[in-house]
């Protein structure tokens, strides 16, 4: 999708609604200062952030430049400049399994202020998102969940998870093979330049994760607020592979008591290749001086158990549900990734929002490319085609909700794990097992940034 989601006009629906209520719906424009320092105030009091310094609002007009900000506004306030609900959303890619980028639509700041609570705002904001997703044509929708009880009510699901990987160093003994290339200590604002062309190429790499913002990479090398004590205590590692091209970065800090031993603390990794994956962890094990490695926003299935002498000296903590995504578009959604090999699955999708329910046929090939339609009538799951090309037997099939459809799409959670929750149900013997194999990813999906 390339357009200006800043075009799109305010959702009609929902205007009505919020106005029904007494509320004002309407967009922010990021480049008139005094409303958007306002949304944004109302913005880090819904996520109980600190009261946004002039650089942070700097930093935040960058950010949004390029989004639809909308808010909630109640005259009736004793602030009715500061809206009482805020919502974010832009178009981006999301890599799916097969290297490829689905067009995806992603929803952030949603907040009600707790004065204003259980009277429907908060539905007329996520409904109208999916809206305007379906018409600028996304095949998902997609969000981090900060409470996992709110979502599922619009069809979002969980299908990526975390982990914080914390290693306790003095058990830290490498094994793995070296990484034939080199590791550089490198001042962060040195990565700014090359940084964008590198995370595209790692982030292709594993699905779940979303094209990154420039202003993001600015907070992760510390140049928002270059004098404030936290950017001048990142440090950053680059690893050149063999042939001296850059392959991978991480930035940290160590933070500690005086005279003691300290915690090293990363939540950035970029790495296109496993080579600067093993070298940059490498490093992270082996600082002296540290106690404990502490990364935040990893795969559960990292490998770095497997790259030390002791396995336990690695712990998985914090493991839990991170990328939510909501289909919009089934055929696009599914034909835009690669399947675990060929075969033929029939999915009866429930939806009721309306967007993405039907029924669907996907003939997956053996190089994983497969053919998505919408099928009705005749051709429908449990009904039995006759004649020409088409089989005279029922095919395998599945019923499932657009939930979890979302949930398998990355390959996340099994069918057969959904099936055993009691929601999916298999149409003929062997849909489930035909199901887990084509959903299959080589790569654990995750995501490893919040947005």
């Amino acid at each position: 999708m390339s357009f200006d989601p800043r075009s799109t006009p305010v959702d009609r629906r929902a205007e009505q609604e919020l106005e029904a209520r007494g509320l004002r719906y309407r967009q922010v424009d990021p480049s008139d200062q005094a409303a958007f320092d306002a949304w944004s105030q109302a913005d880090a009091r819904g996520f109980h952030h600190p009261r946004p310094r002039e650089v942070d609002l700097v930093h935040e007009r960058r950010v949004f430049a390029d989004r639809l900000v909308r808010g909630v506004y109640d005259p009736a306030s004793a602030t009715p400049a500061i809206p009482i609900a805020t919502v974010s959303s832009w178009p981006t890619g999301l890599s799916v399994p097969g290297g490829r980028s689905l067009d995806a639509w992603a929803v952030s700041s949603v907040t009600v202020a707790p004065t204003h609570r259980r009277r429907g705002i908060a539905r007329s904001l996520m409904q109208a998102e999916l809206r305007d997703a379906a018409s600028a044509g996304a095949a998902i929708a997609m969000l981090t969940a900060t409470e996992a009880t709110i979502y599922g009510r619009y069809g979002y699901a969980p299908a990526t998870r975390m982990a914080t990987v914390r290693v306790d160093r003095r058990r830290a003994h490498w094994i793995g093979a070296d990484a034939p290339g080199r590791v550089h200590l490198v001042d962060p604002a040195s990565l700014r330049e090359l940084a964008p062309q590198l995370v595209r190429r790692a982030v292709s790499r594993t699905p779940g994760e979303i094209d990154r913002w420039p202003a993001l990479l600015d907070r992760v090398l510390g140049l928002v607020d270059p004098e404030s004590e936290r950017s001048r205590s990142i440090r950053a590692v680059r690893y050149d592979d063999e042939r001296g091209e850059t392959q991978g970065f991480a930035t940290y800090r160590v933070v500690r008591d005086p005279d003691r031993p300290g915690v090293l603390e990363s939540d950035f990794i970029a790495a296109a290749t496993d080579d600067a994956e093993r070298a940059i962890w490498r490093v992270f094990c082996e600082i002296d001086f540290v106690d404990e490695v502490r990364v935040q926003l990893r795969s559960v299935d990292e490998p770095l158990p497997w790259l030390l002498e002791d396995a336990r000296a690695v712990r998985f903590d914090d493991v839990g549900d991170h990328l939510w995504l909501r289909v919009l578009d089934p055929v696009a959604a599914l034909s835009g990734r690669r399947f675990g090999g060929a075969g033929t699955l029939r999915l009866e999708v429930d939806d009721p929002l309306g967007f993405a329910g039907g029924a669907f046929e996907l003939d997956a090939s053996t190089d994983g490319r497969a053919e998505v339609r919408r099928v009705e009538g005749a051709d429908a799951p449990g009904s039995v085609p006759v004649g020409g090309s088409r089989r005279s037997r029922q095919p395998h099939g599945l019923r499932l909700g657009v939930r979890e459809l979302g949930s398998m799409l990355l390959g996340g959670v099994r069918a057969t794990t959904l099936a055993r929750a009691g929601r999916v149900v298999e149409h003929s013997r062997g849909s489930l097992a035909l199901a887990d194999r084509l959903f299959s990813s080589d790569r654990e999906p995750a995501l490893t940034i919040w947005f």
